[in-house]
């Protein structure tokens, strides 16, 4: 006889006695196929540099390098993408901010900056001789650059302190060159008269670097600010040089020339006694044709063999040139 729990069971789980006894095993079978097709594509999805997950948890060490490092990466990222000025900023902020001050230690200090136009005029030299020369540096070399730069025809004036005596002088720049300062107009620093200009020579005097030196300039002033200049004692005004007359050549010599001087006057005598007895002669046939005046004008060959004749001296181009500038540059 069966037992009646053996019954109940069979009862409950067969569903009346028709359960199947393979059941099981088909199910075991299936979760296995499953799992080995799940685990092959796990396999295929895992890349040959990929590392493998650690099951287990990391010791506290490691993870706390593995932040660190992190954090220095991202810190460099933020660093690099900041220009110079904004980093030198965060730094200052950051050392602050641990170690304690205030911004304004941090300060630079502006007392011994130095521009250009500082470096010239430390530099500076109203005449640079070869001397003055060696030994140059880049600052010295900037002073003698623009030094080379000035028109050192013409002087502008400082006549501000006349009645001590006391003038400052400078030579002329490009703008001033062009606009006629010093030069068509009054050579005054506060003055712009460009009428009754008159051109002066002074022997300046001066004291550049401990060194006494003396320098011969030019300038132009109208009558006011010439009083000013000559207020003390006159200086050497500087006039126009009249045309010269240009001078036979050395080559020649004195009785050469009085040769030519004494045929010269013996072929007019000759000319004038002709002349007289042909009026005398012809008195009555005074109108002659146009063909025997020029006849009369133009020498006869015997005339060339008397003496050279006068040269006349055709100036040049140049010289031309000279002459007229001869007024203007003074």
């Amino acid at each position: 006889m069966v037992p009646a729990q053996l019954l109940l069971s069979q009862a409950v789980h067969g569903q009346g006695g028709y359960d199947s006894d393979f059941s099981d095993d088909e199910s075991g079978e299936k979760s296995d196929q499953r799992n080995k097709r799940t685990n092959n594509e796990d396999a295929l999805l895992v890349k040959p540099f990929q590392k493998v997950k650690q099951v287990k948890v990391a010791d506290r060490q490691i993870a706390a390098e593995e932040w660190d490092r992190e954090e220095a990466r991202n810190r460099r990222f933020h660093l690099i993408a900041m220009d110079a000025y904004a980093r030198h900023k965060k730094f200052v902020n950051d050392y602050i901010l641990y170690y304690g001050g205030k911004k304004e230690d941090f300060r630079r200090s502006g007392a011994n900056d130095k521009t250009d136009l500082d470096v010239v005029r430390e530099n500076y030299r109203f005449l640079w001789k070869e001397e003055d020369a060696v030994d140059m540096n880049w600052e010295k070399r900037l002073a003698k650059k623009y030094y080379d730069k000035l028109f050192k025809e013409y002087c502008i004036a400082d006549l501000s302190r006349y009645k001590e005596n006391k003038f400052g002088f400078r030579w002329r720049h490009e703008k001033e060159v062009v606009s006629g300062k010093g030069q068509f107009s009054c050579g005054n620093k506060h003055c712009d008269e460009k009428e009754a200009l008159k051109s002066w020579e002074v022997n300046f005097g001066y004291i550049e670097y401990g060194e006494k030196r003396n320098a011969l300039v030019k300038l132009r002033l109208c009558p006011q600010c010439s009083c000013k200049l000559n207020f003390h004692h006159r200086r050497r005004e500087v006039k126009p040089n009249k045309k010269r007359q240009r001078t036979e050549q050395n080559s020649e010599d004195p009785k050469s020339k009085k040769s030519r001087l004494s045929h010269s006057e013996k072929h007019r005598s000759k000319r004038n006694k002709q002349k007289d007895q042909v009026s005398s002669d012809d008195s009555d046939d005074f109108d002659n044709d146009p063909d025997d005046s020029e006849e009369q004008d133009v020498p006869s060959d015997a005339d060339f063999w008397k003496g050279p004749l006068q040269e006349t001296d055709e100036k040049s181009r140049e010289e031309e040139f000279d002459e007229y500038f001869q007024d203007l540059f003074l």
